[in-house]
């Protein structure tokens, strides 16, 4: 990383260079960008600002990607630091290279997906898919400039073997965990993507991309939070991102899922204490499988806390997680709630001007200054559209109290005296 790109950083996110320099050097920061892709870096990392994430892309039954490029637009105006490109259907590498030539956030994706839909339109199982094809697929999205690429390195043989003897409440939830169970099941071969572990490395050096170590075997339900499977593959993880470290290759680790909130405060730790304190990139988590239709909410609980305990990086989940496919309004307010949870847990943690921001918004409150306040709320668009929707007769208060706003009051009192 060059000089110019270091000043960005610690400018942007209000670090010293020192401080920087540690922790990439450590492997406890991580810059997200592949050397192909003309955008900023972006830290992620012990002491840096919350990130998030928002996904996108296809699926087999709905492929239209002119949305998906709306939903990108719409993800970065609402505030995502990335986007991760998940299509399942339709072009899948038009849709890729077009979301990379639009976006300004740095992209992921999980290329084993498209090493199954390719093999769908040839007829063909993914189970007869070889080694190879695997690896030509990630060379493929690297060389398109791709940022961070998810693979799932940690689903073993050994740690899948006792599925069938004891089964979870929802199984595999991780697709792309899902399909190398399978994989390993037919061939009766260890994951390619574990066995080969050091030529994975070797390709994503290659291009200054990230790897994300994905959990394959993440809990799909609160029943099966932190069980043998999920912590199994968690040891194997810890001891990747060793392997990738002496490789030179920066690396993150997914985390779950749908964990309770008595649970996360242990899985932030274990994960910090396994994996070396690697960057901790998680889904949500889900504190309960109640609230489909606004596991948005249930995410950002899950979340803020996560943050909180440990996390570094924040997966969204959209309003219609569990239901279908999300809609372009429904990644909006994905990005939202997960921006409110990411910078909950930053004003408990300390991070520089997260604080300052919630200062700067109570003093514009208190003096009735709404246009101050709009500015500077994580989703002014929403809030202008409440308080604008109609007026109170009492000058400048809004329709809650009207004219028995207690900080007009306050301040009448204050000025009297």
């Amino acid at each position: 990383m060059n000089a110019a790109d270091l000043h960005y950083i610690t400018r942007s996110e209000g670090i010293s260079l020192k401080l920087l320099k540690r922790g990439l050097a450590s492997g406890t920061i991580v810059s997200l960008r592949n050397s192909k892709h003309k955008i900023r870096p972006l830290a992620v990392g012990k002491g840096m600002r919350t990130k998030i994430n928002a996904n996108i892309g296809t699926s087999p039954d709905v492929s239209n990607i002119k949305n998906e490029l709306k939903k990108l637009m719409v993800a970065i105006e609402a505030g995502t630091d990335t986007v991760m490109d998940l299509s399942t259907g339709g072009n899948i590498d038009r849709i890729r290279r077009e979301i990379m030539a639009a976006s300004t956030v740095p992209i992921g994706t999980v290329p084993i997906y498209q090493v199954a839909t390719e093999a769908a339109k040839r007829r063909r199982p993914f189970i007869k898919a070889v080694p190879d094809e695997f690896f030509d697929v990630i060379e493929k999205h690297l060389e398109d400039g791709v940022d961070f690429i998810t693979v799932h390195c940690g689903v073993t043989r050994q740690i899948t073997r006792n599925l069938k003897k004891h089964p979870r409440t929802c199984g595999v939830v991780s697709r792309g965990g899902s399909m190398l169970v399978e994989w390993m099941e037919y061939n009766r071969m260890e994951n390619p993507l574990y066995e080969q572990y050091d030529r994975l490395c070797n390709v994503a050096r290659k291009y200054n991309a990230t790897l994300s170590l994905g959990d394959g075997l993440r809990p799909g339900s609160i029943v099966d939070s932190t069980d043998r499977y999920q912590i199994g593959e968690l040891v194997t993880i810890g001891n990747l991102v060793k392997t990738a470290r002496r490789n030179k290759v920066s690396v993150i680790v997914e985390g779950p899922g749908h964990v309770p909130i008595n649970e996360i405060e242990a899985n932030m730790k274990l994960q910090k204490i396994l994996c070396d304190d690697a960057p901790f990139y998680v889904l949500g988590p889900l504190v309960t499988d109640a609230g489909a239709g606004y596991d948005h909410i249930v995410a950002a609980i899950g979340g803020a806390l996560a943050a909180y305990y440990g996390a570094d990086y924040l997966c969204y989940v959209t309003p219609s997680e569990h239901l279908g496919l999300p809609r372009i309004e429904e990644v909006r307010e994905g990005v939202i709630a997960m921006k409110i949870a990411a910078h909950a847990s930053d004003i408990a943690k300390g991070i520089k001007g997260a604080r300052m921001l919630d200062e700067n918004i109570s003093r514009a409150r208190y003096s009735l200054n709404w246009d101050k306040m709009f500015k500077l709320l994580i989703d002014p668009v929403k809030a202008k559209k409440i308080y604008y929707r109609s007026h109170s007769r009492s000058k400048m208060a809004c329709t809650m109290c009207g004219e028995f706003c207690a900080m007009k009051k306050t301040k009448e009192v204050i000025k009297g005296a």
